[in-house]
Protein backbone atom coordinates (compact mmCIF):
# COMPACT_ATOMS: atom_id res chain seq x y z
CA UNK A 1 0.00 0.00 0.00
CA UNK A 2 0.95 3.57 -1.02
CA UNK A 3 0.00 6.15 1.56
CA UNK A 4 -0.95 9.95 1.10
CA UNK A 5 1.02 11.52 3.12
CA UNK A 6 0.42 15.13 1.78
CA UNK A 7 -2.87 16.65 0.01
CA UNK A 8 -3.38 20.21 -1.60
CA UNK A 9 -6.03 21.65 -3.32
CA UNK A 10 -4.86 23.71 -6.30
CA UNK A 11 -8.30 25.14 -7.21
CA UNK A 12 -11.50 23.87 -7.44
CA UNK A 13 -10.89 21.10 -9.01
CA UNK A 14 -7.43 20.10 -9.02
CA UNK A 15 -5.44 18.42 -6.29
CA UNK A 16 -2.00 17.87 -5.07
CA UNK A 17 -1.26 14.53 -3.06
CA UNK A 18 2.29 13.40 -2.45
CA UNK A 19 2.39 9.63 -2.16
CA UNK A 20 4.78 7.71 0.25
CA UNK A 21 6.88 5.23 -2.87
CA UNK A 22 10.71 5.71 -1.58
CA UNK A 23 11.26 2.71 -4.63
CA UNK A 24 9.69 5.03 -7.30
CA UNK A 25 11.32 8.39 -5.73
CA UNK A 26 14.32 7.40 -5.84
CA UNK A 27 14.73 6.41 -9.97
CA UNK A 28 12.11 9.34 -10.86
CA UNK A 29 13.02 11.42 -13.41
CA UNK A 30 11.40 14.98 -15.51
CA UNK A 31 8.78 13.28 -18.28
CA UNK A 32 8.14 9.97 -16.67
CA UNK A 33 4.92 8.98 -15.10
CA UNK A 34 3.07 6.09 -12.97
CA UNK A 35 0.18 4.41 -13.09
CA UNK A 36 -2.12 3.93 -10.22
CA UNK A 37 -4.98 1.88 -8.42
CA UNK A 38 -6.83 2.67 -5.72
CA UNK A 39 -7.98 -0.55 -4.77
CA UNK A 40 -8.88 -4.26 -6.17
CA UNK A 41 -11.92 -2.91 -8.27
CA UNK A 42 -10.22 0.58 -9.51
CA UNK A 43 -9.52 1.16 -13.21
CA UNK A 44 -5.57 1.76 -13.94
CA UNK A 45 -4.67 5.51 -14.49
CA UNK A 46 -1.57 7.04 -15.60
CA UNK A 47 -0.31 10.56 -14.01
CA UNK A 48 2.79 12.59 -14.69
CA UNK A 49 5.30 12.11 -11.89
CA UNK A 50 5.17 16.00 -11.12
CA UNK A 51 7.78 16.33 -8.51
CA UNK A 52 9.51 13.47 -6.23
CA UNK A 53 11.87 13.77 -3.31
CA UNK A 54 14.48 11.05 -2.72
CA UNK A 55 15.02 11.77 0.67
CA UNK A 56 11.67 11.75 1.65
CA UNK A 57 10.89 9.02 -0.76
CA UNK A 58 7.57 10.46 -1.83
CA UNK A 59 6.11 11.29 -5.31
CA UNK A 60 3.99 14.22 -6.12
CA UNK A 61 1.04 13.50 -8.85
CA UNK A 62 -1.82 16.15 -9.72
CA UNK A 63 -4.65 15.44 -11.03
CA UNK A 64 -8.21 17.00 -12.17
CA UNK A 65 -11.39 15.76 -11.07
CA UNK A 66 -13.00 14.77 -14.12
CA UNK A 67 -13.82 10.94 -14.15
CA UNK A 68 -15.15 8.18 -12.22
CA UNK A 69 -11.26 7.51 -10.80
CA UNK A 70 -9.92 10.72 -10.49
CA UNK A 71 -12.92 12.05 -8.44
CA UNK A 72 -12.59 9.35 -5.77
CA UNK A 73 -8.89 9.88 -5.83
CA UNK A 74 -9.74 13.54 -4.47
CA UNK A 75 -12.50 12.53 -2.07
CA UNK A 76 -8.97 10.20 -0.41
CA UNK A 77 -6.83 12.05 2.29
CA UNK A 78 -3.94 12.29 4.00
CA UNK A 79 -3.72 8.58 5.64
CA UNK A 80 -5.09 6.93 3.32
CA UNK A 81 -3.45 4.42 1.00
CA UNK A 82 -3.96 2.78 -2.58
CA UNK A 83 -2.97 -0.28 -3.54
CA UNK A 84 -0.65 0.14 -6.92
CA UNK A 85 1.74 2.94 -7.37
CA UNK A 86 3.80 1.43 -10.75
CA UNK A 87 6.76 3.02 -11.90
CA UNK A 88 8.41 4.93 -13.02
CA UNK A 89 7.39 4.79 -16.30
CA UNK A 90 8.25 5.84 -19.57
CA UNK A 91 11.45 7.39 -20.71
CA UNK A 92 12.80 10.05 -18.97
CA UNK A 93 13.54 14.03 -20.48
CA UNK A 94 16.27 14.40 -22.44
CA UNK A 95 17.38 18.09 -21.05
CA UNK A 96 21.81 17.68 -21.14
CA UNK A 97 23.24 20.84 -22.94
CA UNK A 98 20.49 23.54 -23.10
CA UNK A 99 21.46 27.28 -22.29
CA UNK A 100 18.47 28.94 -23.20
CA UNK A 101 14.82 27.19 -22.92
CA UNK A 102 11.33 28.29 -22.72
CA UNK A 103 8.90 26.09 -21.19
CA UNK A 104 5.55 26.15 -21.70
CA UNK A 105 2.64 24.76 -19.82
CA UNK A 106 -1.14 25.24 -20.72
CA UNK A 107 -3.30 24.44 -17.86
CA UNK A 108 -2.47 21.11 -16.15
CA UNK A 109 0.19 21.05 -18.52
CA UNK A 110 2.01 23.23 -15.80
CA UNK A 111 2.31 19.73 -13.55
CA UNK A 112 4.34 18.36 -16.21
CA UNK A 113 6.62 21.55 -17.45
CA UNK A 114 7.14 22.29 -13.65
CA UNK A 115 9.99 19.14 -13.21
CA UNK A 116 11.34 20.05 -16.75
CA UNK A 117 12.16 23.83 -15.40
CA UNK A 118 13.06 22.37 -12.11
CA UNK A 119 15.54 20.21 -13.83
CA UNK A 120 16.60 22.61 -16.29
CA UNK A 121 17.57 24.97 -13.68
CA UNK A 122 19.52 22.62 -11.35
CA UNK A 123 21.47 21.99 -14.79
CA UNK A 124 22.28 25.97 -15.20
CA UNK A 125 20.07 26.73 -18.09
CA UNK A 126 18.40 30.01 -18.40
CA UNK A 127 14.83 29.39 -18.21
CA UNK A 128 11.88 31.16 -19.57
CA UNK A 129 8.43 29.93 -18.38
CA UNK A 130 5.35 30.52 -19.99
CA UNK A 131 2.25 29.54 -18.25
CA UNK A 132 -1.24 29.78 -19.55
CA UNK A 133 -4.87 29.46 -17.87
CA UNK A 134 -8.51 30.38 -19.52
CA UNK A 135 -8.93 32.62 -16.20
CA UNK A 136 -7.43 33.54 -12.90
CA UNK A 137 -9.05 30.85 -10.61
CA UNK A 138 -7.56 28.28 -12.73
CA UNK A 139 -3.64 29.10 -12.11
CA UNK A 140 -1.72 26.63 -10.07
CA UNK A 141 2.22 26.06 -9.17
CA UNK A 142 3.00 29.90 -9.99
CA UNK A 143 4.72 29.86 -6.69
CA UNK A 144 6.64 26.77 -7.67
CA UNK A 145 7.01 27.59 -11.24
CA UNK A 146 8.23 31.12 -10.59
CA UNK A 147 11.28 29.52 -7.92
CA UNK A 148 12.76 27.33 -10.57
CA UNK A 149 12.64 30.14 -13.47
CA UNK A 150 14.65 33.02 -14.75
CA UNK A 151 11.55 34.52 -15.81
CA UNK A 152 7.94 33.52 -15.74
CA UNK A 153 5.23 35.03 -17.95
CA UNK A 154 1.59 34.46 -17.35
CA UNK A 155 -1.33 34.38 -20.14
CA UNK A 156 -5.02 34.21 -19.46
CA UNK A 157 -7.38 33.86 -22.32
CA UNK A 158 -9.87 36.63 -20.37
CA UNK A 159 -6.58 38.66 -19.30
CA UNK A 160 -8.15 38.08 -15.48
CA UNK A 161 -4.34 37.94 -14.74
CA UNK A 162 -1.12 38.09 -16.85
CA UNK A 163 -1.51 38.84 -20.47
CA UNK A 164 -4.42 38.74 -22.59
CA UNK A 165 -3.65 36.00 -25.01
CA UNK A 166 -2.23 32.80 -25.66
CA UNK A 167 1.11 31.25 -24.65
CA UNK A 168 2.08 31.28 -28.32
CA UNK A 169 1.65 34.61 -28.62
CA UNK A 170 3.97 35.41 -25.80
CA UNK A 171 6.47 32.81 -26.92
CA UNK A 172 6.51 34.99 -30.58
CA UNK A 173 6.61 38.12 -28.69
CA UNK A 174 9.99 36.94 -26.48
CA UNK A 175 11.09 35.62 -29.69
CA UNK A 176 10.89 38.64 -32.17
CA UNK A 177 12.50 40.52 -29.11
CA UNK A 178 15.71 38.76 -29.57
CA UNK A 179 15.33 36.03 -26.85
CA UNK A 180 17.30 33.03 -28.83
CA UNK A 181 16.41 29.86 -26.99
CA UNK A 182 18.26 26.66 -28.24
CA UNK A 183 15.04 24.48 -27.27
CA UNK A 184 11.20 25.28 -26.36
CA UNK A 185 9.50 22.20 -24.18
CA UNK A 186 5.84 22.56 -25.10
CA UNK A 187 3.38 20.58 -22.62
CA UNK A 188 -0.89 21.00 -22.88
CA UNK A 189 -4.06 20.74 -25.35
CA UNK A 190 -3.23 19.45 -28.65
CA UNK A 191 -3.75 22.12 -29.97
CA UNK A 192 -1.77 24.55 -28.00
CA UNK A 193 1.11 22.34 -28.99
CA UNK A 194 0.49 22.07 -32.05
CA UNK A 195 0.32 26.22 -32.66
CA UNK A 196 3.57 26.59 -30.57
CA UNK A 197 4.98 23.80 -33.16
CA UNK A 198 3.99 26.00 -35.51
CA UNK A 199 5.37 29.50 -33.78
CA UNK A 200 8.98 27.26 -33.56
CA UNK A 201 8.90 25.53 -36.62
CA UNK A 202 9.09 29.14 -38.37
CA UNK A 203 11.63 30.14 -36.44
CA UNK A 204 13.94 26.78 -36.27
CA UNK A 205 13.94 26.13 -32.77
CA UNK A 206 13.92 22.62 -31.63
CA UNK A 207 10.43 21.92 -29.88
CA UNK A 208 9.75 19.27 -27.72
CA UNK A 209 6.33 17.91 -26.54
CA UNK A 210 4.68 15.44 -24.28
CA UNK A 211 1.90 13.38 -25.83
CA UNK A 212 -1.00 11.96 -23.52
CA UNK A 213 -3.17 9.40 -25.50
CA UNK A 214 -5.28 7.47 -23.68
CA UNK A 215 -3.20 4.53 -21.61
CA UNK A 216 -3.71 1.15 -19.90
CA UNK A 217 -1.34 -0.84 -19.48
CA UNK A 218 2.15 1.59 -20.02
CA UNK A 219 4.60 -1.15 -21.19
CA UNK A 220 3.60 -0.94 -24.91
CA UNK A 221 1.88 -4.18 -24.65
CA UNK A 222 -1.99 -2.95 -25.54
CA UNK A 223 -1.29 -0.01 -28.43
CA UNK A 224 -3.59 2.52 -27.11
CA UNK A 225 -1.34 5.41 -26.93
CA UNK A 226 -0.06 5.18 -30.17
CA UNK A 227 1.00 8.14 -31.97
CA UNK A 228 2.30 9.18 -35.20
CA UNK A 229 5.44 10.78 -35.21
CA UNK A 230 7.54 11.36 -38.40
CA UNK A 231 5.28 9.28 -40.09
CA UNK A 232 5.88 6.20 -37.93
CA UNK A 233 3.71 5.12 -35.09
CA UNK A 234 5.11 5.38 -31.82
CA UNK A 235 3.77 4.28 -28.63
CA UNK A 236 3.80 7.31 -26.04
CA UNK A 237 4.14 4.71 -22.88
CA UNK A 238 7.70 3.57 -24.19
CA UNK A 239 9.06 5.45 -26.84
CA UNK A 240 7.88 8.68 -25.23
CA UNK A 241 5.82 10.71 -23.69
CA UNK A 242 8.34 13.20 -24.80
CA UNK A 243 8.76 13.49 -28.75
CA UNK A 244 10.25 16.43 -31.66
CA UNK A 245 7.08 18.56 -31.84
CA UNK A 246 7.87 19.22 -35.57
CA UNK A 247 7.55 15.18 -36.22
CA UNK A 248 4.44 14.87 -34.42
CA UNK A 249 0.86 14.52 -36.88
CA UNK A 250 -1.00 16.60 -34.20
CA UNK A 251 -4.31 16.11 -36.38
CA UNK A 252 -3.78 12.56 -36.08
CA UNK A 253 -3.78 12.77 -32.50
CA UNK A 254 -6.75 14.85 -32.12
CA UNK A 255 -8.98 12.54 -33.92
CA UNK A 256 -8.01 10.36 -32.13
CA UNK A 257 -8.87 11.82 -28.96
CA UNK A 258 -12.34 12.89 -30.95
CA UNK A 259 -12.85 9.04 -30.94
CA UNK A 260 -13.07 8.86 -26.99
CA UNK A 261 -15.18 11.87 -26.24
CA UNK A 262 -18.21 10.42 -25.26
CA UNK A 263 -17.02 7.54 -23.11
CA UNK A 264 -14.99 10.29 -21.45
CA UNK A 265 -18.25 12.21 -20.23
CA UNK A 266 -19.72 9.04 -19.36
CA UNK A 267 -17.97 8.51 -15.77
CA UNK A 268 -19.23 5.23 -15.80
CA UNK A 269 -18.66 4.20 -19.10
CA UNK A 270 -17.16 0.44 -19.09
CA UNK A 271 -15.20 -0.87 -21.19
CA UNK A 272 -15.08 -4.30 -23.14
CA UNK A 273 -12.58 -5.63 -20.94
CA UNK A 274 -14.17 -5.13 -17.75
CA UNK A 275 -12.51 -1.80 -16.57
CA UNK A 276 -14.42 1.62 -16.44
CA UNK A 277 -12.98 4.43 -18.24
CA UNK A 278 -12.98 8.06 -17.94
CA UNK A 279 -11.15 11.20 -18.76
CA UNK A 280 -8.72 11.14 -15.46
CA UNK A 281 -6.02 13.46 -15.38
CA UNK A 282 -2.32 14.35 -16.76
CA UNK A 283 -1.09 11.33 -17.86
Amino acid sequence: MFEIVRKRELNDAVKLMEIDAPLIAKKAQPGQFIILRIDEKGERIPLTIADFNPEKGTVTIIFQEVGATTKRLGQLNEGDALLDFVGPLGTASHLDGYKKVAVIGGGLGCAIAYPQAKKLHVMGAQVDSIIGFRNRDLIILEEEINAVSDRVFVATDDGSAGEKGFVSDVLRRLIDEGNAYDLVIAIGPLMMMKVVCDVTREYGIKTIVSMNPVMIDGTGMCGGCRVQVGGETKFACVDGPDFDGHLVDFDAAMSRQRMFRRAEQEADHRCRIGLTHGKDGVK
